[in-house]
């Protein structure tokens, strides 16, 4: 049963069926995150599948072996009832064979199915939305990197950093990058943030054919470098060696023993007299014999290849995170929120979030009539992360009606405890502190005067100054056996008589 044109026919009919499966889908207009990003994987298999049927037809219709032009001559010419049975008779006798193999329905295939555990699947196999994304990831709408500033923290000669500020830096080489030692560590961890984007950005964007995208980095990469027009990589030697081979070829004052250009014939006719071109020369005569003598091996530079795979990675990532700059401000937005949370809030907050990708937004109509109530807050208490005012117990509880000026802040007023502990810790405070000389803010907890931070510092200094002084006036004395110790030491010992 290996009718060529019956392949054919059933290719076309793929095709089409492949075409209504992808305008099905959009025509569905998905309610949330989680649907839209089922519909556009589906979608992304089903093109990939398109063009892998094109190609089969494609080369069936190029026929060069000449079997389907021979299979058509077969139908043609001679008796077409004689050709039509022979066929219908090798079909019956081939079921006959096969009399309980299944038959494939072509109007199923690519039917959306769903399991009991709410994957999807058809005809080309699962997709699984919900196993595909991390937790901190919430479906794509946000980037998950701890692991990847994990790795930043422990490599060499770095600067400790909150993932905060790694987040708006990870890509910036130029800044700290060039700081870091080129070892094989940080190879790994430029692998590690690499795979990490286009994996993201292949699971997030699968209808913007991430292998093309891939495909085009990397020819921009491999003319930036030719050219040696890569941040942080101009200095490869590459276009040096370029511009030395150009003027040897083309420069009649350009002496290739020395590789030097000279400006005028006199003083290229005063070096070539010279004994330092002379012994130059010798040297390039003896080696270009051994080069002629010895067979032609290729040289490959390993330091450079190393280098030039590093800002591979390195120009990768910072198009990828071009690429991915809305899910980045995103990330960075919400981990500075849930750093102003309590641990329940951002339970809270991220359940309504959840609730809003799986089921999609609250309609129009109940967000107007939020809009519309009038939120009773006579007491002017706190809002919460739902915007309304925080329970009057949970206002107590936090001491938030108390009040906690700070003088080293400007007079700044600091509602609470807790938020009035927090302030010794941000810049706000130790800003304050070094305008007033001071630099170890460590020891100025709990201190809010002005006056009593002067005071404790100059004590500090004066503690310092005579502990300096006491030990620069120490007197070191060796009894008998050898044993060194202060003066006073040894004449206590001395008096003793255990001396």
């Amino acid at each position: 049963m290996n009718s060529i044109l019956e392949t054919e026919r059933y290719l076309c009919e793929d095709l089409e069926r492949l075409e209504q499966a992808i305008a099905d889908r959009y025509l569905e207009e998905p309610k949330n995150i989680r649907e839209r990003l089922i519909r556009d994987h589906e979608v992304s298999r089903f093109l990939d599948r398109f063009m892998e049927q094109q190609e089969r037809l494609a080369e069936l219709r190029k026929d060069k072996d000449g079997a389907r032009q021979r299979e058509i001559q077969t139908i043609t010419q001679g008796d077409p009832f004689e050709e039509f049975y022979r066929r219908l008779n090798e079909i019956k006798g081939y079921h006959r064979k096969y009399p309980n193999e299944p038959v494939e329905n072509l109007e199923r295939a690519y039917q959306r199915r769903t399991d009991e555990n709410g994957v999807v699947y058809n005809a080309l196999g699962k997709i699984d939305i919900d196993s595909m994304f991390s937790g901190a990831e919430m479906h794509g709408r946000f980037m998950d990197m701890n692991e990847c500033h994990a790795e930043y923290q422990n490599l060499h000669g770095v600067k400790r950093t909150t993932y905060l500020q790694y987040l708006g830096q990870f890509d910036k080489f130029t800044e700290f990058g060039s700081k870091l030692a080129r070892n094989n560590q940080y190879f790994q961890y430029l692998n590690k943030v690499a795979d990490y984007l286009e994996s993201f950005f292949r699971r997030t964007r699968p209808l913007e054919d991430p292998d093309d995208f891939m495909q085009e980095i990397q020819e921009q990469f491999e003319k930036e470098w030719d050219a040696e027009t890569i941040d942080g990589w101009k200095k490869t030697g590459l276009a040096k060696k370029r511009k030395r081979e150009e003027e040897e070829n083309t420069d009649p004052l350009f002496c290739k023993a020395c590789d030097r250009a000279f400006t005028n014939d006199n003083t290229y006719n005063a070096h070539l007299e010279g004994k330092k071109h002379k012994k130059a020369a010798e040297r390039l005569t003896g080696d270009d014999a051994e080069m002629t003598d010895a067979p032609p091996v290729e040289k490959l530079d390993l330091q450079n290849l190393k280098y030039k795979a590093m800002a591979e990675r390195e120009y990768r990532i910072k198009k990828l995170a071009e690429k991915l700059d809305e899910e980045r401000e995103a990330t960075k937005i919400n981990v500075e929120r849930k750093a102003t949370l309590t641990d329940r809030e951002w339970e809270l907050e991220q359940q309504q979030l959840l609730k809003e990708i799986m089921e999609g937004p609250s309609a129009p109509e109940e967000e107007e009539q939020e809009q519309d109530e009038k939120i009773y807050n006579p007491l002017k208490l706190p809002l919460a992360w739902d915007g309304k005012p925080i329970p009057f117990w949970l206002y107590k509880l936090h001491g938030l009606g108390v009040e906690f000026p700070c003088e080293i802040c400007g007079n700044f007023v600091y509602m609470g405890r807790r938020a009035f502990d927090k302030h010794f810790s941000e810049w706000r405070h130790i800003h304050g502190l070094k305008c007033l000389g001071i630099q170890n803010t460590s020891l100025f907890r709990e201190i809010t005067k002005i006056e009593d931070a002067e005071k404790l510092h100059l004590k500090l200094q004066a503690d310092k100054k005579a502990e300096k002084a006491n030990t620069e006036n120490i007197t070191e004395m060796e009894d008998d056996e050898g044993n060194v110790m202060s003066q006073q030491v040894y004449e206590d010992l001395k008096k003793q008589g255990l001396i």
